[in-house]
């Protein structure tokens, strides 16, 4: 019975590594159909890693939570089947996927420079602006995340940045993103910070929310100089070829 037990929990964690490498299996054809494999396989990669970085950070907090699964043209994501005990926790599952990915997008910059690699330079590119776009501060975002260790009300700051990434560049994900967004506006629009579940939830010390404020501010501002720097480098190479 005992071995039965232990059969049965294997095939089902198994099951559930099937589903995610299936899930970004798919997610690499879909990108490969459109961008070729390459691009496609370090975009993944990306993801990945990024997705491992809030996986790792929940695991050490002791959270149960599932692998990441993907959709390709929308993104991945893991599941908390464990709601964080309190914002500071919720903060730092979500700056680890961004942090994670930004050291992944650095290291392949590096790697670009070094071969002289336009792909490489590309997919750094990719890295970094995924990264920068994940740190809107508006949830579901992985901004959003964070910045509620100081209010959700901050969320509100989230908005005209997603507005005016639309009028810039117009995009059914965009509109996907704005409607998940909405539940959580109106939470924080009838956040009372006085409430003694919110007073528990959010009631951190103000050298924790600087900490994390400090951080969030210092990775947007080095993803933006390096989206920037990268841009114009690969302007450079189209111009060149």
């Amino acid at each position: 019975m005992i071995k039965l037990l232990v059969l049965a929990l294997s095939g089902l964690k198994f099951g559930k590594l099937l589903a995610s490498g299936g899930s970004m299996l798919l997610s690499l054809l879909g990108y490969t159909l459109i961008f070729g494999w390459r691009y496609a396989l370090g975009f993944v990669c990306m993801l990945l890693i990024h997705e491992y970085g809030h996986y790792w950070a929940a695991r050490n907090r002791q959270l149960d939570v599932g692998l990441p699964t993907f959709i390709p043209f929308v993104g991945a994501w893991i599941e908390m089947k464990d709601k964080p005990l309190d914002a500071e926790t919720e903060a730092y599952v979500g700056l680890a996927g961004p942090l994670a990915g930004s050291i992944a997008a650095l290291a392949c910059y590096f790697a670009a420079r070094q071969l002289d690699s336009s792909l490489l330079l590309a997919i750094s590119y990719s890295g970094f602006f995924l990264n920068l776009f994940n740190l809107i501060p508006l949830s579901p975002f992985d901004g959003g995340r964070i910045t509620a260790v100081l209010s959700p009300r901050i969320w509100f700051a989230g908005v005209p940045v997603l507005i005016a990434l639309f009028v810039y560049h117009p995009s059914p994900m965009l509109i996907l993103v704005a409607i998940l967004a909405l539940p959580q506006l109106r939470l924080a629009w009838n956040y009372d910070p006085s409430h003694p579940d919110n007073a528990r939830y959010y009631g951190v010390p103000l050298s924790t929310k600087l900490n994390y404020s400090t951080c969030y501010l210092a990775l947007i501002a080095f993803l933006a100089m390096m989206v920037l720097g990268v841009h114009d480098m690969l302007g450079a190479v189209r111009v060149m070829h």
